[in-house]
């Protein structure tokens, strides 16, 4: 698969909390479309986070077929991920589709992509998109050498990526289980 641009998603699970952040740049080729996108959202009453890298409209897609795996196999996210990953891999429709998916859920962080991988990191820590490398750096770096909360590591994290990868953008948005209010 393509290495995936136009965005970036970063993951944490730290101490019980797992925090998720997507930055809002929508690009069509060098031309920046849209700057407040939203790119994370909540499945399954509010119990896992989800986020995409790649078009948007494919994005969506894999978003919604994840959604009614989870609805079929009663939220459990590996199963409803593995799920995903086959009907991806075998649906002659679902195979273009150019996107890739982060879920979480309060035990588990996985990526889940259109070669039929879905991934549970080691660490608790995973970044997708054009920006991935610099919030994965940046967001392994803090895991390790501070006592920063799940939260405050994405955030720290997407604002690395962001003063790096001219696809990625500062107007991030962040969710986290369990639920916290934001500090903006």
């Amino acid at each position: 698969m393509e290495r995936i641009r136009s965005t970036t998603i970063v993951a944490v699970m730290r101490d019980g909390q797992v925090a998720m952040a997507g930055d809002g740049q929508v690009t069509q080729g060098e031309v920046v479309m849209k700057h407040t996108a939203r790119k994370i959202r909540r499945m399954y009453n509010n119990r896992i986070l989800v986020g995409f890298a790649g078009s948007a409209a494919d994005g969506i897609t894999l978003l919604e077929r994840l959604e009614t795996q989870l609805e079929q196999n009663g939220g459990q996210l590996r199963k409803a991920a593995v799920s995903l990953a086959k009907d991806w891999r075998t649906d002659k429709y679902l195979r273009r589709l150019e996107a890739e998916v982060v879920a979480a859920a309060e035990d588990v962080l996985l990526v889940v992509s259109g070669n039929g991988d879905v991934i549970q990191p080691d660490e608790g820590l995973i970044a997708i998109g054009s920006g991935g490398t610099y919030a994965f750096a940046a967001a392994k770096a803090l895991l390790h050498h501070s006592t920063l909360d799940a939260r405050a590591i994405v955030e720290a994290a997407m604002s690395i990526a962001s003063s790096l990868c001219i696809y990625t953008n500062d107007h991030i948005i962040i969710e986290t289980i369990p639920e916290q209010p934001s500090s903006a």
